[in-house]
């Protein structure tokens, strides 16, 4: 008991601190000294008058909203005398697995550097500064030669050092069960079985209505007419709710209310609310001075983000009309440093580089890019989906940086965390070896072990491979269940959709065929 109220209080301290640094701290200071001069609040009763105050001019719910959302991205509680390093990732080997990873990119990143003769940072000419500014709103015009660069990895070279993770405390003998050995992960974590699953997601059960799935229901002809009827009786109500959640301004009831799926109408606003974004005068400030930055000084990275937009946005029949939306964002990002904070409770750490002529020597070490994150292939596709939400560049900017630092970031680092890649690819394969145990098998002895298909799937959360409609379902579910596990679930029950047809190839590139989305109809 004692040991749970001083992690309270730990809790507390730490988000008290952390909102003290932010904006709405400062306006909250400013109203309660306006506050004072209303003539309703008394000298007797000052703390009480000024919080009936913040509650009836709403800024309680702005602050109660606050906290909701750094509670959100909070690390899982951990011993006292632990060491720093362990509120990023509590076991060793996982934390050496993703500093070699690291290295093995900067050692990418630095060779691209060298063969191209390109530095990794530069000044641009004043020249060059007018003419970005001029096209700002037409990259996509521009056809800048990027036949030399390529991805600093894709998702397939992750998955081999994936593959390759050992616990090396753990023996592989007796106590490893059969079936472990069947996956291609093989580390010990737990993850969650049928039941808990089920406990967890529990308003994704058949009792309960789910928007934008039930409509689409396949029903017996003499049903539909009354199915027809019910679903747009629970449609109504549930879009009738959806408003008066937004009308509360409740993040934590916005989260709760998602978990059935958004109204189109209404799922943009419900977003910001649960991401606790909000249009103020010093976001877009702080936006158009990330532009600036891009304007001024060319990174290295930026060849990569051009890159990668090219190979695969501009290449999606949804998403290639927003290719000038990508640039911006993404160029932004790569130089947003405030980005860094997440690295408190990423199992990463950002990359460091050297002023020239002070190599090795630490005062003179920069965060490169200066957001921390080198970008891989497909990582644009992690922006694509949110174009079609947001359309004013500093909103769809806050909400792009939100979603990555509270789950995006997991699908490319190496943890140990229920939502990290490990434990997703993990649950899938779990969940297919236990209750399709034939159809795992048949695959594995093809040589089409169900991961090496379904993993490009997760580690883009999907992205570019559901359609856009049926993508933001999912991705409704995320951000109400602030949880990534969905991700391993829907590629597990999408094996089991095709498993019929699964079970009769013979080849990797026959299985992959036969499960694709667009053979599916769903893209």
């Amino acid at each position: 008991m004692l040991q749970e109220e001083s992690d309270l209080s730990l809790i507390i301290a730490q988000i008290v601190q952390k909102l003290k640094g932010s904006n709405l701290y400062a306006q909250l200071e400013r109203q309660a000294w306006a506050s004072l001069q209303r003539p309703e609040i008394k000298l007797e009763s000052l703390k009480e008058d000024i919080k009936e105050f913040f509650k009836i001019s709403g800024w309680e719910k702005k602050l109660q909203n606050a906290v909701y959302s750094e509670l959100s991205v909070f690390p899982l509680p951990s011993h006292p005398a632990a060491p720093p390093e362990h509120l990023k990732e509590p076991l060793v080997y996982m934390r050496k697995a993703q500093g070699s990873w690291e290295k093995r990119i900067l050692k990418s990143l630095n060779s691209m550097c060298t063969e191209l003769s390109i530095p990794l940072a530069r000044k641009r000419p004043v020249g060059e500064q007018k003419e970005l500014l001029n096209k700002w709103n037409e990259m996509g015009t521009d056809e800048p030669d990027l036949s030399l660069f390529r991805p600093v990895y894709a998702p397939k070279d992750f998955l081999e050092v994936l593959i390759n993770l050992r616990n090396p405390n753990y023996e592989s003998g007796d106590s490893l069960s059969f079936r472990t050995h069947l996956g291609l992960i093989q580390v010990p974590l737990k993850v969650k079985d049928i039941p808990e699953l089920k406990e967890f997601f529990v308003e994704l059960g058949l009792t309960t209505g789910q928007l934008g799935i039930d409509d689409s229901t396949q029903v017996p002809p003499g049903f539909q007419r009354i199915f027809k009827f019910l679903f747009e009786l629970f449609e109504n109500e549930h879009v009738r709710i959806g408003q008066k959640v937004l009308t509360e301004q409740d993040s934590a009831a916005a989260q709760q209310y998602i978990r059935q799926g958004s109204p189109t109408a209404l799922r943009a606003e419900l977003w910001a609310l649960i991401l606790n974004i909000s249009s103020h005068p010093e976001d877009i400030l702080y936006y158009e001075q990330l532009k600036t930055n891009v304007i001024q000084h060319d990174l290295l990275v930026d060849s990569l983000i051009y890159k990668d937009v090219k190979l695969t946005a501009s290449n999606d029949d949804y998403y290639f009309v927003f290719e000038d939306y990508l640039y911006q964002v993404l160029l932004c990002f790569s130089r947003d440093t405030s980005v860094l904070s997440h690295f408190a409770y990423n199992s990463a750490s950002p990359p460091k580089s050297y002023i020239r002529g002070k190599l090795g020597l630490e005062e003179y070490a920069v965060f490169y890019p200066p957001n921390g994150v080198i970008p891989f292939h497909g990582f644009s596709m992690y922006v694509a989906p949110l174009c079609f939400l947001y359309h004013e560049p500093s909103k769809l900017y806050q909400i792009f940086r939100e979603m990555y630092v509270r789950f995006f970031f997991r699908l490319h680092s190496i943890s140990s965390h229920p939502s990290g890649i490990v434990s997703l690819c993990l649950l899938f394969e779990t969940l297919l070896q236990t209750y399709l145990p034939q159809l795992f098998y048949h695959l594995r002895e093809i040589g089409a072990q169900p991961l090496r298909i379904s993993f490009k799937w997760m580690v883009r959360a999907f992205s570019g491979y559901l359609a856009t409609d049926q993508l933001l379902l999912l991705w409704d579910r995320i951000l109400g269940y602030n949880s990534l596990e969905i991700l391993a679930v829907l590629a597990a029950a999408v094996f089991a959709f095709r498993a019929v047809n699964l079970m009769e190839v013979t080849s990797l590139a026959a299985a992959e065929v036969r499960i694709s989305f667009a053979e599916m109809g769903w893209k």
